[in-house]
């Protein structure tokens, strides 16, 4: 009878959701809990021997997933579609396996994707919230306009050099990005802004949205907006919005072998518009 060791391997696709509150980001570091680390030292216990988990980006500390996609390779005899019961009774609540599947030998979790999709979460009441607190940037400072957002956001569709939105330290070769759709809506007190491109830079979002609130304050119009990432003025994107707001929202593959359910938006939105936005003078 042929050991583990011996049997022919499987890759693995698993969808992952994590509250990253109390995480230091995806990436395994020294010292510090990361998602990347809980996952891959409970598939080492299980499967006695070192494993690699490679996941579609990486997200910062303290920043959610929905939907994060990663693979790993390990021995046949563990069906592929087992793996989300056995890691689920093993990890900490704050990560779950929404699914797993078995996929092609040469499928990537990270070079097989199309794109990457974040949503990021402000909560305008004056009145803090405790159960939106965890998910959400709480901007109730002064009014937040969508509308000037959205159309700041709009110029951005399309293929630009985005290094005004690009943190140091990265190990990224350039600041060209893809950027396929970049939205904004209200519902009552709450504003999320979405954005979907082929990849991130690092920090992205977060830059991006800092400097959108801005826009939305009205002290910086949409037109200037885009001259700061037209002309790479990285000097006046300062501020980068907290990082309890974002979230991996989804990420897209050609051959993706899980049904939408499990992973098309399963960031659940609160339902506020039937409470009306309170000025700060009330």
């Amino acid at each position: 009878m042929l050991s583990s060791a011996t049997l022919p391997n499987q890759r693995v696709a698993l969808v992952i959701q994590y509250l990253g509150t109390h995480f230091h980001g995806w990436q395994r570091q020294p010292q510090h809990r990361t998602v990347q680390e809980a996952i891959e030292t409970v598939l080492e216990t299980v499967l006695e021997r070192p494993i690699r988990l490679h996941a579609a980006g990486r997200t910062d500390s303290g920043v959610h997933a929905a939907a994060q996609v990663a693979h790993f390779d390990a021995p046949a005899h563990i069906p592929a579609s087992r793996w989300a019961s056995i890691l689920n009774a093993r990890l900490p609540t704050d990560i779950l396996i929404r699914a797993s599947a078995t996929v092609s030998p040469t499928w990537h979790a990270r070079f097989s994707a199309v794109w990457r999709r974040y949503r990021y979460t402000l909560y305008t009441d004056p009145l803090p919230n405790l159960f939106i607190r965890p998910f959400a940037w709480h901007y109730y400072y002064e009014p937040l306009d969508e509308v000037l957002i959205r159309e700041a956001l709009s110029p951005l569709v399309g293929r630009h050099h985005l290094a005004a939105f690009h943190r140091a330290g990265s190990d990224r070769p350039h600041s060209w990005v893809d950027v396929q759709a970049a939205e904004c809506k209200r519902d009552g007190s709450l504003v999320y802004i979405e954005m979907q491109a082929s990849g991130f830079l690092y920090g992205m979002m977060r830059l991006l949205v800092g400097m959108l609130v801005q826009v939305g304050r009205g002290v910086r119009s949409p037109i200037s907006f885009t001259e700061v990432w037209e002309k790479e003025h990285r000097e006046q994107v300062k501020y980068a919005a907290p990082a309890q707001g974002l979230c991996l929202l989804r990420v897209g593959y050609p051959e993706f072998p899980f049904p939408p359910d499990v992973w098309y938006d399963t960031q659940p939105t609160f339902t506020l518009s039937a409470l009306p936005e309170r000025s700060l003078a009330t």
